[in-house]
């Protein structure tokens, strides 16, 4: 039994120490083991710190109460049986239960490394709080870290005076006989003065948490109302004081042998928490404060305005009234050209399928189902850019190659980007690629095209050999015929991983991931490495455990490689005065739990961080350079991070304003907007963020999930029912009034309104972001990056908000009329981002329109393009067209699409078949007819066909039904612009009788 004993532990202690070295291998590859040791380092302290102070305080107590035991005490029969079964096992108890208690707290306290790090580095914050005058730092750093000493201190004295208790009564020293308790002299000396320290830690406590109230959630606002200052905040300086008081009669009580001063002195203390801690302050607040509110508030809300705009920096946005008008007149967009060419068609969320089926090549590769937004100078102009890695999936591979040999040393990366205009389309719905094929060919330059940390990277791969070896990796679907199948393969030459060559490495890493293949299989040799956490939000996590990192990592080709740029946030819940809110909720549009852990009212992004698709590196830029949490970090992990002036030019082209903060800014905005406190109060100017007005339009995207979401404040509690789908913030190159064309990030916001109100869905503000860091030169940010402007409209204007809008799109005839069209032919529709642009005097809406066949492989195609203004409607192939006809024949700018439906290709110039892909079965070259099969057919059907583009149905009369639908759908909307309801009227019968030829022709097909 002792060598199977002996056994077990060995293999655990193996493991646990296969898993600390593997660690430790991993930082160190990266260069950050210095964070790795801080942390090891930090939480051991803190495991011994709380270990020993538990431990020894509680075996002083049980061993002082055995020291000075009464040795003749007459014990009764029962207490005489405890002492015969406990007395053999005394000494293993007095040790066992202080070692116990003491590792729990051991390792409750080694999770607090990181506060205690940040109260010995902490940085001022230049700001005081308009209560006590005290730093900001204070309660950030300061103020957490004493009250969780105080807080393990009192339970520390708490158990101690229990055991204490126990051993006093089970060893005599506690008698109780009748209605007389005898207490030893000893025993006395030790609970009454185990009871000072305790009521005096209390009095600490007490006192601290007059600044807590501060950061106090209250219905109204976060931070101390009038009730707080004038009544509670007074009220534990007093209890505080009282408390202090009964310790010392505690201490007294030891002196002179009498209980009852400090018992007296203790009901005191409990009379005292109820009168002054309870009774008064609802006494104030009910009598004088509640009859008065707005007037005995508004100092307070006035501070929290304040504090909540600069904890979430957006008190130096930039507010303009904007009067919108809601006419569209023909050349009104003439002064917003740029805007205009730049509008973005391509929605990210909808064409991922399309890109899989054009540009995924192999079973083995996939694209996110979210692509990204990113820009580059392409031949001198700046394009806004849908872009995705062409990262590896193992899940695709066939059952015959997925082996274990296969997942770890063959499909070991993924290969290339592609990337397509975001305001372009080709004539029959596809994108215009400017990068695309494999290998990668267009507009991008040349670059390391290799991902072996991407999203979707496998756990493990293991790579590289000896210069010469045989290649095993596969690279890239080549096309060829040769002894490899027709790939092209490598060997990896990177240095991204921990070195496998010796057999200790292997065996330790074969236990990590528990797999014999590491330690026997002979394709592990002494140049080789393995790659793990390669997800490049998970490495930055790992090697910045203080940030909190956005949602999203997108990819730019930054220098000739594929950068994962990450942005990072320094946060904090103890920021006094500024609004308390869930980050998550807040990030995700919805509002899912009362009791968030994760709330927060300071936030900054602190950090910029890349990581590299080839090597994996990380590296840090420290962005926010005066932002006091990032400097107590810098301190803790000096040389993590480096300035702003390393980043290259090609970099800073491509940072952006993160997503993330900004949903959060605009939440905040929502509501402090409004700087008054009357207004505030009163609550008649607070917006929200629209829903997402697709949500459940598309076929195969409805959600009918709703939640609610419920708001408290001055006019008591509101329940809002939310979908819970906020719409998500676009970017977009555009001139926002007053300001240059830029790279930006905006919102909308409507009124908020109750549940049950004759809700108004119209646009009350709009909030962009200049997010174009780049074009001042290495090192520089933009001297325009991070400004927040926001466009307040006059109240007594009506601008449709985006649910009106696409009200106006569904409900139209016309509209609603080709879409059914659009539908017929076994297809579907999909209405993509609803964007709002501030052009021409107002709002201009544009919403791309999809089809996708229904039929496996099939993609979706952009066939149509949605406009509003005010509240006149155009539905048009292109977006030019559509414009024009909005624009009363001229819109005065050309939109990007301008000749898309006389154009004859979708690759565009950088997206010509390379020609190492085109013997995939159904995935490769974007021209082939079997990548198009499935939807281009059907789509261009249904919708009588783009100018350009052929059905391919083989229907004739169902073509020939289809085309005089579309021209009859055309003559009915120009009879109505001339107003002239006849030929309406006539062009209505034409089109119904189209449409039932239409289907019989279909039914008979």
């Amino acid at each position: 039994m002792v060598t199977i004993i002996v056994l077990a532990a060995l293999v655990i202690g193996f493991f646990i120490f296969a898993s600390l070295y593997t660690d430790y291998a991993w930082f160190a590859q990266l260069g950050f083991q210095q964070v790795l040791t801080t942390r090891w380092i930090a939480a051991t302290l803190m495991f011994v710190a709380g270990f020993l102070g538990m431990a020894v305080p509680v075996y002083v107590s049980i061993a002082l109460a055995f020291r000075f035991r009464p040795v003749y005490a007459k014990l009764n029969s029962q207490l005489d049986r405890y002492q015969q079964v406990i007395e053999p096992l005394r000494r293993a108890v007095m040790i066992g239960i202080p070692v116990v208690l003491g590792l729990f707290a051991g390792l409750a306290t080694a999770g607090r490394w990181s506060m205690v790090l940040e109260y010995f580095n902490r940085t001022s914050f230049g700001k005081k709080d308009p209560q006590f005058g005290l730093d900001i730092g204070f309660y950030v750093f300061e103020l957490p870290f004493w009250r969780s000493i105080v807080a393990y201190s009192s339970a520390v004295v708490l158990i101690a005076g229990i055991a204490a208790l126990a051993a006093t009564y089970l060893y005599g020293a506690l008698r109780f006989g009748g209605r007389e308790v005898r207490i030893s002299k000893a025993a006395r000396i030790q609970l009454a003065v185990t009871a000072a320290v305790y009521v005096a830690l209390q009095a600490v406590s007490l006192w601290l948490d007059q600044y807590a109230a501060l950061t106090k959630d209250n219905p109204l606002i976060t931070g101390a109302q009038y009730t707080d200052v004038n009544a509670v905040i007074p009220g534990r300086e007093i209890m505080a004081g009282i408390a202090a008081i009964v310790a010392v009669l505690f201490i007294v009580t030891a002196v002179i042998g009498r209980w009852r001063i400090s018992i007296v002195g203790t009901g005191l203390l409990l009379v005292a928490a109820i009168v002054i801690g309870g009774v008064y302050p609802w006494i104030i607040q009910r009598i004088q404060v509640k009859p008065s509110e707005r007037t005995y508030e508004s100092a307070y809300i006035e501070r929290n305005i304040k504090a909540t705009r600069d904890a979430y920096g957006v008190s130096g946005v930039e507010e303009q009234n904007y009067d919108a008008t809601t006419e569209a007149s023909s050349g009104a967009l003439a002064q917003d050209a740029q805007t205009t060419a730049n509008i973005r068609l391509i929605d990210p969320k909808i064409v991922s399928d399309t890109f899989s089926q054009l540009q995924q090549y192999r079973q083995y590769y996939q694209f996110p189902d979210q692509l990204d937004v990113d820009r580059y100078d392409i031949d001198g102009q700046t394009e806004d850019t849908v872009i995705a890695v062409r990262d590896i999936d193992l899940a695709g591979l066939s059952s015959q190659a997925n082996t274990q040999y296969n997942r770890t040393f063959v499909y070991t990366h993924g290969f290339g980007v592609t990337a397509a205009y975001g305001n372009q389309r080709a004539s029959d719905g596809k994108p215009v690629f400017l990068e695309s094929g494999i290998p990668s060919n267009g507009k991008l330059g040349n670059y390391q095209e290799r991902v072996y940390f991407g999203e979707t990277s496998p756990p493990y791969s293991i790579v590289g050999g000896p210069e010469g070896s045989k290649n095993i990796e596969l690279d890239y679907p080549a096309g060829s015929d040769d002894s490899d199948g027709g790939n092209a393969t490598t060997t990896y030459q990177g240095n991204g991983g921990p070195s496998l060559g010796g057999f200790f490495n292997r065996l330790v890493y074969a236990a990590k991931f528990q797999s014999e293949q590491i330690l026997l299989s002979d394709a592990v040799n002494r140049d080789s490495q393995i790659l793990y956490d390669r997800d490049p939000i998970q490495r930055v996590q790992k090697v910045a455990p203080y940030l909190k990192l956005d949602s999203d990592a997108y990819p730019a080709i930054v220098d000739h490689r594929i950068q994962w740029i990450v942005d990072g946030y320094t946060t904090s819940d103890a920021y006094p005065y500024s609004q308390s809110q869930s980050l998550s909720d807040t990030v995700a549009g919805t509002d899912s739990s009362a009791f968030s852990t994760d709330q927060v009212n300071y936030m900054r992004n602190s950090v910029k961080a890349t990581v590299d698709a080839y090597t994996g590196k990380v590296t840090l830029y420290a962005w926010d350079t005066q932002d006091p949490v990032l400097k107590t970090w810098q301190k803790i992990f000096p040389s993590t991070t480096e300035p702003v002036s390393q980043m290259s030019a090609e970099l800073l082209d491509h940072v952006r304003y993160p997503t993330d903060l900004f949903k959060v800014q605009r939440a905040i905005l929502g509501t402090y907007h409004v700087t008054n406190a009357n207004s505030f109060y009163s609550g008649d100017d607070a917006w929200n963020t629209p829903q997402e007005t697709t949500t459940g339009t598309n076929d195969s995207e409805a959600n009918t999930d709703t939640v609610s979401q419920t708001t408290t404040n001055a006019l008591g509690t509101r329940t809002t029912p939310s979908q819970g789908n906020l719409q998500d913030p676009y970017y977009l190159t555009m001139k926002v009034p007053g300001q240059d064309t830029a790279y930006s990030l905006y919102t909308t916001y409507i009124p908020q309104q109750s549940a049950g109100a004759n809700n108004r869905n119209v646009l009350t503000g709009y909030l962009a972001v200049d997010s174009d860091a780049g074009g001042a030169g290495k090192g520089e940010k933009a001297a325009n990056y991070g400004k927040l402007t926001l466009l307040t409209m006059p109240k007594t204007d009506n601008i449709p908000g985006p649910a009106q809008v696409q009200s106006l799109f569904n409900g139209d005839t016309t509209v609603s009329q080709e879409l059914n069209i659009l539908k017929r032919g076994n297809s579907t529709v999909k209405q993509g981002n609803l964007l709002t642009l501030p052009v021409g005097g107002g709002f201009l809406y544009v919403q791309p329109v999809y089809v996708q066949s229904t039929s496996s492989g099939s993609y979706p195609l952009l066939q149509k393009v949605l406009v509003a203004f005010g509240d006149k409607i155009a539905f048009e192939d292109t977006l030019d067209q559509a414009l024009n006809e909005l624009f009363d024949g001229n819109s005065g700018a050309a939109a990007g699409d301008q000749g898309a439906a006389e154009g004859s290709g979708s690759t565009g110039s950088g997206s010509s078949d390379s020609g190492t892909g085109s013997s995939d079965s159904g995935t490769g070259s974007s021209d082939s007819g079997s990548s198009g099969s499935g939807s281009s057919s059907d789509s261009g059907s249904a919708s009588g066909g783009s100018a350009g583009s052929s059905s391919g149905s083989g229907n004739q009369a169902l073509e020939q039904a289809l085309a005089e639908a579309r021209r009859a759908l055309q003559d009915r909307q120009q009879a109505y612009a001339e107003n002239d309801l006849v030929a309406a009227a006539e062009a209505d019968k034409r089109l119904q009788d189209a449409i039932e030829a239409a289907t019989e022709a279909e039914n008979g097909n």
